[in-house]
């Protein structure tokens, strides 16, 4: 599989680069933004990209928020900030793992395994529940026979909800079935993605319903 890497720190590269090319995937490399964005549009093949924040010429978040106009590849942020303003930032623009550095390279690669083992663990099975028809194998979202964009962790967190209709589902066991790790952050990352859940599938954002101090609920 062909990961996309970018860092403007030549040392984090390689560092990254030697544990990713030990595992077999093939990386290509870009020290900027500007180089990242031209080669993921080059490379429609890329099966995950890992963007550092602080970058010369096109921030982390600027070259997210272009690659999620046109695609849900599934992105890990790499990050020497940690406060959780920033983080959100990231979340919001439709990233799917948030790293602070220093991290640890196998836990990274634990988080790289993760991603794409559930991006390429598709079905020809289709979900239907209110008028929204999922479709795992094709990647796609109708919502009343409207096309709905998601970001790989949102149609991840749908499906869950799909798969779950009708179950009380606590922040804690979303998190442990959707990220598919063991998660040391704030649990209130799933409402930020809930809220942007809601907000792309319009009025059918209301079959999600709030559960008080608890979680969430997909009824249809």
């Amino acid at each position: 599989m062909k990961i996309l890497l970018a860092d403007d720190e030549e040392r984090m590269r390689k560092l990254v680069r030697d544990f990713l090319v030990r595992d077999r995937y093939k990386v290509l490399e870009a020290e900027d933004g500007a180089e990242a964005l031209a080669l993921f549009e080059e490379n429609p093949d890329i099966a995950l990209v890992i963007l550092d924040v602080m970058m010369p010429k096109m921030d982390g978040y600027e070259v997210l928020g272009k690659i999620r106009k046109t695609s849900s590849v599934p992105v890990i942020m790499l990050t020497a900030k940690s406060a959780e303003k920033d983080e959100l930032l990231g979340f919001e623009l439709g990233v799917d793992e948030y790293i602070t550095k220093p991290f640890s390279p196998k836990i990274l690669m634990a988080r790289v395994e993760a991603l794409l083992r559930r991006s390429g663990n598709s079905s020809e099975e289709i979900l239907e529940a209110g008028g929204i028809v999922l479709d795992k194998s094709a990647h796609t979202v109708l919502a009343d026979q409207t096309r709905v964009d998601l970001s790989f962790k949102e149609f991840e967190l749908l499906t869950y909800f799909m798969e779950n209709r009708g179950v009380a589902l606590s922040r804690e066991r979303i998190l442990d079935a959707v990220w598919d790790y063991d998660y040391f952050g704030d649990a209130r990352t799933i409402d930020t993605h809930v809220k942007k859940l809601r907000a792309k599938l319009g009025p059918k954002g209301d079959l999600i319903s709030t559960i008080r101090g608890m979680g969430y609920k997909f009824e249809a």
